[in-house]
């Protein structure tokens, strides 16, 4: 895998990853507590804060799969990135990014049955599929190891 500019201990990821969780739990007991079901607050010209459930996978796609297929495959995947963490110390907070964002979603299908959703960026009338705490740390840490591997790419394409 591709090389950060700096390398963290396993440790402290799993420490950030505990972080992100709490802070992706907290955030949807926040909203579960005091915004109902499709309430919209209006919090900036492109942001509102809003409270969908979410019984599919990102964007609420495949929802006929169902909650124990979404439940199995993000243990594993859980599973496989506490493994990466241990092993890969070049990417430890790319994994780590992507472990508290999957046991943020996981806890809620568990919990739950759905994933609460919260986050509406828009553009006019067109609306980003409502997202939370979870799936920004899932996305950032994904990026950033797409990104790295194209940087390490172009640097084996350069030689």
């Amino acid at each position: 895998m591709t090389k950060l500019r700096y390398s963290i201990t396993p440790q402290y990821a799993f420490l950030i990853a505990l972080i992100i969780f709490i802070l992706d739990q907290t955030t949807k007991y926040l909203i579960k507590s005091y915004v109902s079901p499709y309430e919209i607050i209006r919090v900036l010209p492109f942001f509102n804060i809003v409270y969908v459930e979410n019984i599919g996978s990102a964007f609420g796609m495949f929802k006929s799969l169902g909650n124990v297929f979404f439940i199995i495959v993000a243990a594993l995947a859980m599973v496989f990135v506490s493994i990466l963490i241990i092993k890969d110390k070049d990417n430890r907070l790319s994994f780590s990014l992507i472990l508290g964002g999957a046991a943020g979603n996981l806890t809620d299908r568990i919990i739950r049955g759905y994933v609460i959703d919260f986050l509406d960026m828009y553009v006019g009338r067109y609306h980003w599929p409502a997202f939370n705490v979870a799936d920004s740390a899932l996305t950032i840490g994904i990026f950033l190891i797409a990104l790295g591997l194209f940087f390490e790419y172009k640097k084996t394409e350069e030689k």
